[in-house]
């Protein structure tokens, strides 16, 4: 469909189209007719179109890796003038992590939910790094931004050449127009834009936040199930890829900023990036409805891993270990008997940093709100706050299934050991108490042994001495 009024967004509408499935080869003319039979790149495209491919992969990945999609557009995107560095600098953004931009702390990290700019702010404006390990430049790493934003961009795009973008929306409805099409995201719903790909991003209930991690040097795909089956966790047939659609016609000044290596350079062109009449390929923008996700859980005793509720994983060479993963904490039942079922205390290789979309976190009773985050780096001790190890005890063996409701917590989970960004570090929105809400526990050791202790229970409850 074609944008009617060049010189401005045009309205989304309620039910937007889209197609199913994850890695698939997808294709999608916005004009029938518009895509090329039997070839990519003929001498002249249908409708008199250029022919264009953008390489998510090496041109000699294994065919089971190579991503690549061929785009058919009114002009081709290397019509712009020479970038140049964005002025003023963004001077919050990073894709290289040492010494010199970041700090190493052990310390387990919490930060309070980060109020929305006064100022005008949008999407690109309002995006600032949090930690993240690695290099762009090396094509390994990752980082883990927060945004906020109060507006729409204004005949603009933006493309990242340094990574993909997972992005996680916990505050106001995104919508996201890309060389493919558009996508309508919602809190509880996430959103990932390949490498390269030009995105502009609208704002239509008002202010935006929301949390984005980005992946260097590879790209995320589903886990693999291993003995749970052929199925769970989340099904193919639910991520959503858009559909063709295009602008026409003149827009003078529009300005393309790319993130290059960290930084911010501006190109400006007379036309609108979004000019794909129709495309094919396995290399696209996709959303995915966290509702939709199957949890699995114990159902008999103990408290499973994490891992059980990956969403995506962004694999390393080395086999079950993760550049980064995404996993949720979705409503879900607790049935587990004799059990202590939130998360148990715990030391990790991996890195974790988390953040609440709605609702509470089973683990953290208070201090934990929406739009807040917490990092817990590698090796650095973790658990359930006072409140909830006292709460979850004195239920004893009686507490019966329980679910937990209203909720959605996520995680980034790194092999990697994350360094922080000074901005970060001296947030006014630093929870600086966070380290309280562990120093109440106390000890419950008797000093008897298993049997006499056993029978100092009442009803699973610990008598008190």
């Amino acid at each position: 469909m074609e944008c009617k009024d060049s010189s401005k967004t045009c309205n989304f509408l309620s039910d937007l189209e889209y197609q199913t499935g994850f890695g698939n080869h997808f294709s999608s003319e916005a004009i029938g007719g518009a895509l090329p039979q039997g070839q990519n790149s003929p001498l002249i495209c249908p409708l008199g179109l250029y022919a264009e491919q953008i390489s998510g992969t090496s041109f000699t990945s294994p065919r089971k890796l190579n991503q690549r999609s061929w785009l058919y557009r009114i002009k081709p995107s290397v019509t712009h003038e020479p970038f140049r560095p964005r002025i003023p600098r963004h001077e919050k953004l990073v894709s290289e992590f040492n010494q010199s931009n970041s700090s190493a702390t052990p310390t387990q990290l919490r930060w309070k939910p980060v109020e929305i700019p006064e100022t005008p702010t949008d999407f690109v404006d309002g995006l600032y790094t949090i930690c993240g390990a690695g290099s762009s430049y090396l094509r390994h790493g990752f980082a883990i931004h927060i945004y906020t934003a109060n507006k729409s961009m204004e005949n603009s795009a933006f493309c990242n050449a340094d990574g993909d973008f997972l992005i996680v929306p916990q505050k106001g409805k995104l919508w996201i127009t890309t060389e493919c099409g558009r996508l309508e995201v919602c809190p509880g719903e996430i959103v990932i834009l390949p490498q390269g790909f030009r995105f502009a991003v609208d704002l239509p209930d008002g202010p935006s936040r929301g949390y984005i991690a980005e992946i260097f040097g590879t790209h995320l795909q589903l886990p693999d199930l291993g003995p749970i089956g052929a199925n769970g966790l989340a099904a193919p047939r639910d991520f959503l890829v858009p559909v063709a659609w295009y602008e026409d016609g003149s827009r003078p000044g529009y300005t393309i900023v790319q993130k290059y290596g960290g930084e911010l350079f501006t190109a400006k062109q007379d036309f609108s990036p979004f000019n794909v009449v129709a495309w094919h390929g396995n290399y696209v923008p996709y959303k995915y409805d966290l509702s939709k996700f199957c949890p699995y859980n114990t159902v008999l005793m103990d408290h499973s891993d994490p891992s059980i509720n990956t969403v995506l994983t962004a694999p390393t060479d080395k086999p079950g270990v993760a550049l980064l993963d995404f996993v949720i904490f979705p409503p879900r039942w607790l049935v587990a008997e004799h059990t202590f079922r939130p998360p148990y205390y715990h030391r990790n290789c991996m890195s974790e940093f988390m953040g609440l979309i709605y609702g509470g976190y089973e683990a953290k009773a208070d201090g934990f709100h929406p739009g807040g985050a917490s990092l817990h780096s590698c090796m650095t001790p973790h658990g359930p706050d006072t409140k909830t190890y006292e709460a979850t005890i004195a239920l004893g063996n009686e507490a019966g299934p329980h679910r937990i409701a209203d909720t959605m917590a996520f995680m980034f989970e790194s092999c990697l050991i994350p360094r922080v960004c000074p901005w970060a570090l001296e947030s006014p929105f630093m929870d600086h108490d966070y380290y309280q809400c562990w120093i109440g526990l106390k000890s419950h050791f008797s000093g008897l042994s298993a049997n006499e202790d056993n029978r100092d229970l009442q009803n699973g409850k610990p008598i008190e001495r």
